[in-house]
């Protein structure tokens, strides 16, 4: 934490995540500072790493036996210097302040990068959706959008889904939004198809992920095909990575969820993920059930105690963590050195710690960045701004197009940018300027504000 300046640490020093992330962003950005000195003169570190708006506020709703729980809500809009504010939901216990400034802050970078008019913004609630029946999760998000309704439009602030928040707690949300402002507009994305989404958004993070990582390995004169690969989580950004990784000829061997994860040796093909689907999807059930249908798959039960993770701890070509931040650490970074990983490409926001990534640059393995990386699914969310605003829907392939455009141009940005410092193949500093520059432009063009 030595390249924050100290006033940063002392105002939020309980706040890790978020420090982390600043840290993370400042260490690669010094170039820049040096070579523009204005920025410092601006106090424009200060500045950026400061919310414009945070909003804390109480979420009181009752659960089926009739009793009354409460939990708490953040909104934090980060950044609005190149349009609105643009950020996900995200319902799940280890909610706090520092989580969505963390994410925030990584969103206003991420969405710079996309080359689309979005700021960056983050949201949420304590609330675990896990084991909640459809009533009381509707209960819920009528509750918590009652008062972000009052901070949130289609030219100020657009949510989307996040962890916890799929397909049903959006409409439970976008529903209430409707109720409260009496009227249809596109608030929220993430929405079903018969009522303002866009096709290929739920996989569109995943999707996007893909798309970067076959970038990366083009860039070295190697392709998906073949490849193994190692992946985290279960849920909506690991469903459709590994979908994309199987179209362009590569095996999934891993998926995971907060208990465990399974290993299935034979990899994990377009029959098996289907199945998974049902299982995580539709059954909302645990992905050890996997191994009862494929008895010849192996489920590791993963204690928190335990200092690092198995799953990073198989041969594998590739790795995509796609569950939550900082699971990989360093043990796990060098068990998947000592296992011939050539290739780590964050699905999720800022999985890796400092000192895992640093393993990956040290050791020459390929490290795409979350805010590089995992930003189709919110150039989708733009994508969907940009359709309703039109009152169109778009195809499948038109969509689908549009990202692979964006996914390109966001790596070809990180190397040109990376190349203007003499970092080359620094994706990590590459995306880091070419989004910090492009923010703190726009923000000094619009002056003290």
């Amino acid at each position: 934490m030595e390249n924050i300046p100290a006033n940063i640490v002392q105002r939020d020093p309980d706040q890790k995540e978020f420090l982390q992330a600043v840290s993370e962003l400042l260490e690669t950005v010094k170039p820049v500072l040096d070579r523009n000195p204005e920025y410092r003169s601006q106090a424009i570190i200060e500045r950026i790493t400061e919310p414009e708006r945070a909003i804390i506020f109480r979420v009181p709703w009752m659960d089926d036996q009739g009793r009354v729980q409460v939990n708490r809500g953040f909104r934090v809009e980060m950044n609005s210097a190149i349009g609105p504010y643009k950020g996900g939901l995200r319902f799940h216990p280890s909610v706090t302040l520092s989580i969505i400034k963390f994410l925030a802050f990584e969103q206003v970078f991420k969405n710079s990068l996309t080359t689309l008019q979005m700021g960056g913004g983050k949201g949420g609630a304590d609330f675990d959706p896990k084991g909640r029946s459809d009533a009381e999760v509707m209960r819920f998000c009528q509750a918590f959008m009652t008062e972000l309704s009052r901070h949130i439009g289609p030219n100020t602030d657009v949510p989307a889904g996040d962890i916890g928040v799929g397909a049903r707690e959006i409409g439970y949300l976008f529903g209430m939004y409707k109720k409260i402002r009496n009227e249809f507009t596109g608030v929220i994305t993430g929405k079903g198809l018969n009522w303002g989404g866009s096709l290929i958004r739920p996989q569109a993070t995943g999707y996007g992920a893909v798309y970067f990582t076959a970038e990366m390995l083009a860039e070295n004169g190697e392709s998906l095909e073949g490849k193994n690969c190692l992946l985290s989580g279960s849920g909506n950004v690991a469903q459709y990575t590994a979908e994309k990784i199987l179209h362009l000829g590569g095996r999934v061997l891993t998926l995971s969820d907060s208990s465990g994860y399974i290993y299935d040796e034979e990899g994990i093909d377009a029959e098996k993920l289907r199945h998974i689907m049902q299982l995580k999807n539709v059954r909302r059930t645990r992905i050890r059930e996997y191994c009862e249908k494929y008895s010849h798959a192996v489920y590791t039960e993963v204690s928190p105690e335990l200092d690092y993770n198995p799953l990073w701890n198989h041969k594998a070509d590739c790795a995509m963590p796609c569950a939550t931040q900082n699971e990989i650490n360093e043990q796990d970074a060098q068990h998947l050195l000592k296992n011939g990983a050539g290739l780590v490409c964050e699905g999720a926001n800022m999985p890796c710690t400092p000192d895992a990534v640093d393993i990956f640059r040290e050791n020459n393995i390929l490290y795409g960045p979350g805010k590089a990386a995992n930003a189709g699914g919110v150039a989708v969310s733009g994508l969907e701004m940009s359709q309703n605003s039109m009152r169109l829907a778009w195809s499948e392939d038109e969509v689908d197009k549009h990202l692979r455009r964006i996914m390109k141009s966001i790596h070809t940005t990180c190397i040109d940018a990376a190349q203007e410092y003499g970092l080359q193949k620094n994706y990590l500093a590459g995306a880091n300027i070419a989004g910090f520059v492009k923010v703190v432009n726009a923000m000094l063009d619009q002056g003290l504000v």
